[in-house]
């Protein structure tokens, strides 16, 4: 199938949806399909406000619309709600194309951390947005019910993956955990306002906080919490090593829609601690982490959790499995059901 992917996010950017996208393309690749990406790199772009390291695209309807019909796809994803997403969707409509998209970022959550904007206005875009879409790919049953109660009813499964060959128990512990005061407590991910590492840095628990990553509040929280270690940005075998050499994986987000880096750190055996919200909730069973409202106790009960049945889980988690619910989601088979609303309760609870 020659597929097309058009996408916001891309590199150098780091996160869970540039990667999701470059494990699903390798994937995709692997299994003989075609696939083409249009993204930032490809035009003239500007950093986005408060955000300077994702680049807004200078490409308009005509500009996206010449690289589609260059590429002449079968089958169309549009991966963000970004400009290049905006123009792919207008081509979209207008000739007729039928596209699937993806809800990677509870917006209406992410926007308000950083502007005084209502979440309901938000949704309204969010709503116009993916309506049209053939099928909404989404990474957790809750992100099902969420979308189904806003009116977008046509969600699929769109899980997540791990690479089992790098994140493992067995993995050398990263270096510079050598003499730091157990337990280590670990939080990886973009370090920015709506992680919500804050919190994770104000909680009392003895031992040493661990962040890794880079982002734009990072001179802030280091200046701030002078006793915590910021080992900047990881990658492969060293970051591999960094979960597996904590103690307790922290993420105390309540806005991601799923948490790559969770299971992640699940596959290198590290139990996590996390507020019970739609992502962690999905993902965190009893015996592998601990989900609290107050982070101080999800970590204490966390770090009481056998590394096994952490490992176990995240072993459940892998990029040809997350493939194979993408390209169903292309085949435009009937959607999924959303979970009633006293089954998201209940996981919630």
């Amino acid at each position: 199938m020659r597929i097309l992917i058009v996408t916001d996010a891309w590199e150098p950017q780091v996160n869970g949806v540039v990667r999701t996208l470059q494990a699903t393309i390798a994937e995709l690749r692997a299994q003989g399909h075609v696939v083409g990406v249009i993204s930032p790199d490809l035009f003239r772009s500007i950093p986005c406000p408060t955000y300077g390291e994702i680049r807004l695209a200078f490409a308009g309807k005509r500009a996206v619309a010449r690289r589609i019909r260059a590429f002449a796809p079968e089958a169309i994803h549009i991966s963000t709600e970004g400009p290049l997403g905006l123009a792919a969707r207008r081509w979209c409509i207008d000739t007729g194309f039928p596209f699937t998209t993806a809800y990677h970022t509870r917006f209406p959550e992410y926007v308000a951390a950083r502007i005084p904007v209502s979440p309901q206005f938000v949704w309204r875009f969010i709503r116009w947005f993916h309506r049209p879409a053939q099928h909404i790919m989404v990474a957790t049953r809750s992100l099902k019910r969420e979308l189904a109660e806003q009116g977008l009813g046509q969600t699929m499964m769109w899980e997540r993956g791990v690479d089992h060959a790098l994140f493992h128990p067995g993995c050398p512990p990263h270096p510079d955990f050598a003499g730091l005061a157990r337990p280590i407590q670990l939080y990886v991910g973009r370090v920015a306002v709506e992680k919500n590492i804050e919190a994770f840095l104000e909680t009392r628990h003895p031992g040493t906080k661990v962040i890794v990553g880079d982002g734009p509040a990072l001179d802030e929280l280091r200046a701030r919490f002078p006793d915590a270690c910021f080992l900047g940005k990881l990658g492969g075998e060293r970051l591999a090593g960094a979960y597996a050499g904590a103690d307790v994986f922290v993420f105390p987000s309540r806005t991601d829609t799923f948490g790559l880096v969770v299971i992640e750190a699940l596959s290198c055996g590290t139990p996590v601690a996390a507020y019970p919200v739609p992502g962690p909730a999905d993902i965190v069973t009893d015996d592998a982490g601990a989900l609290d409202t107050n982070l101080d106790r999800a970590i204490a009960l966390a770090l009481t959790r056998d590394p096994g049945r952490a490992a176990a889980l995240g072993r459940r988690y892998s990029w040809p499995n997350c493939t194979r619910q993408f390209l169903r989601a292309l085949t435009f088979v009937p959607a999924e059901s959303a979970p009633s609303p006293a089954t998201v309760s209940a996981r919630l609870a």
